[in-house]
């Protein structure tokens, strides 16, 4: 999923702030001979230290925007798979990024302090190293959300899923999902949608859990119409979809029984279901952009993952060609289920609305009426 031009573009802002042309590049002669080499000595493995050392300092100082990217590109380039050059690169990183962040502390004013931060975020994640994560993980709850942002992309980008989808990291896994849900309610959508790409990726017990939560704040913002920038919820169905087991549902196969595939699918259709009455509802008091957003969210829904749940099938489109939103509530109601007759989906995947041993619901939950006009 593309990033969203604001995140990028306060990023630019704030790095512009503190624009200062001119700089000198650290030399790179000695480690690229390093690199080329299959055993290292000491002298070796000092180099590759020094190197880490005058870089970072160097970018931590480092005014200049285009020279502040140019610096990362110098580090990152320099990374390596050999044994020896890797574990030492990984060892001077977290030593020398580590103190970087201590020294942006020092600056004497916030737009340079938050400036640097970000820098060596936007660093550790290029270096897709686990060994790194200790530097980002403080980051996660700082109340700035660009910091938190890249503190969250560095702990999720699909380098440290591979990682973590290794057995010997299915603990740092867990423990990233419980670090990432306690931040949950009080991130932006774009967070949002980096942490429901991670509990999609990582291959653990928690994930669903957290997929699920993630669900359950969005549908809890769609109810007292705060909800913001729809579009991420695309991703967000998207991403329980792929958690639904035997998706591609055939003749003679077993549809899902398990709690954990039933809190899924509901959580998934819970979520469509508000998508849906959103639309409907809000017609008088959505601006054009929120009808787009949701808009592209029912189409791209039904044609890549109710057409995989199911079968493939175009009516919700057509209904918004048309523009009737009698039919689009006819469609709701065949595929979601109504008061008095199941849907096909809640059907088929053998689950119904009802939480906490209630009473059996065949419907999903309604959204209130949007609020009065002021």
């Amino acid at each position: 999923m593309k990033i969203k031009w604001v995140i990028f573009a306060v990023l630019v802002v704030f790095l512009i702030l503190v624009m200062n042309p001119g700089s000198k590049a650290v030399n790179t002669r000695e480690v690229d001979n390093v690199r080329k080499k299959a055993v290292l000595d000491n002298s070796d493995l000092k180099i590759i230290d020094d190197f880490l050392a005058k870089a970072i300092q160097e970018l931590v100082r480092e005014r200049d925007f285009t020279a502040i990217a140019q610096k990362r590109t110098v580090i990152l380039s320099r990374q390596s798979t050999q044994g020896q050059y890797a574990q030492q690169f990984s060892e001077s990183a977290r030593k020398y990024i580590a103190q970087g962040f201590l020294d942006a502390k020092k600056l004497p004013r916030q737009e340079r302090i938050t400036g640097v931060t970000i820098n060596l975020l936007i660093l550790v994640d290029g270096l897709k190293d686990l060994e790194l994560a200790d530097q980002a993980v403080p980051m996660l709850k700082n109340e700035n959300m660009v910091i938190r942002y890249w503190a969250v992309h560095s702990l999720t980008n699909p380098g440290i899923i591979t990682q973590l989808n290794t057995p010997a990291n299915s603990n740092q896994a867990s423990v990233f999902a419980a670090k990432f849900t306690e931040i949950l309610d009080t991130s932006t959508p774009e967070i949002t949608a980096l942490i429901a790409r991670f509990a999609a990726g990582v291959k653990i017990p928690q994930a669903e859990q957290l997929l699920c939560r993630i669900a359950d704040i969005r549908i809890k913002r769609y109810a007292d119409w705060t909800v913001k920038y729809e579009l991420y919820d695309s991703a967000i169905l998207k991403f329980l979809s792929s958690k639904i087991p035997l998706a591609s549902q055939s003749a003679g196969s077993t549809s899902p029984t398990s709690a954990t595939s039933k809190a899924v699918a509901r959580c998934f259709a819970q979520l469509y279901s508000y998508v849906i009455q959103r639309y409907v509802k809000g017609a008088d008091i959505l601006n054009n952009t929120q009808k787009s957003h949701l808009v592209s969210v029912l189409a791209d829904i039904e044609e890549k993952c109710i057409g995989t749940l199911l079968k493939p099938q175009m009516t919700i489109r057509r209904a918004l060609g048309a523009n009737s939103m009698p039919a689009i509530l006819a469609e709701h109601d065949r595929l979601l289920g109504s008061a008095t007759v199941s849907g096909q989906l809640p059907q088929t995947l053998k689950f119904d609305y009802s939480t906490n041993n209630g009473p059996k619901l065949t419907a999903p939950i309604p959204l209130p009426d949007p609020p009065a006009k002021k």
